[in-house]
């Protein structure tokens, strides 16, 4: 199967670019902003959106305003890592509202988990309380973040 980017124009790409700076940008900015009149580049947006290239819009929050103070890099080694502990583990750490996100690794580890919470109390919890009561690990190391100086969702489309 083609990959959609095959597909993908300059000016496909600088709408793409232009929601990844700003999802909430009106179809009049960014018409304006990709050289388009409104109706071509609403058109073209709403098939982007249909291909399933857009996968959702989103709104970051700013974690030190809601008192989320602490954040680090988890990484678990699984006792076992079967297709089926795998699952497990990976359905017991969704259910922890600290997890912003679960990565498969290939190499020492299993999982790379970032997580987010209050302090560094709140850390100690979930490393002992939860994460560290989930059958299916064997091992878990931990790397503070102490500041983040870039964040992307996806990385910035080559024009």
């Amino acid at each position: 199967m083609p990959q959609l980017k095959d597909n993908l124009d300059t000016t496909d790409l600088k709408i793409l670019n232009a929601l990844q700076a700003n999802a909430r940008i009106s179809n009049a900015d960014l018409s304006a902003q990709v050289n388009l009149s409104q109706t071509p580049c609403l058109r073209r947006l709403r098939k982007l959106e249909n291909s399933g290239l857009i996968e959702q819009y989103s709104t970051r929050l700013n974690h030190n305003m809601l008192g989320i103070n602490v954040s680090a890099f988890v990484f678990v080694k699984l006792n076992k890592n079967t297709s089926s502990k795998a699952a497990e583990f990976e359905a017991a750490v969704s259910a922890f509202t600290e997890v912003l996100e679960c990565c498969v690794l290939a190499g020492v580890h299993d999982y790379s988990l970032r997580v987010a919470m209050a302090d560094l109390q709140a850390f100690e919890s979930f490393l002992k309380d939860k994460l560290a009561n989930v059958e299916q690990v064997e091992n878990i190391e931990s790397t503070m973040i102490l500041n983040q100086t870039i964040s992307r969702l996806s990385p910035i489309l080559g024009i």
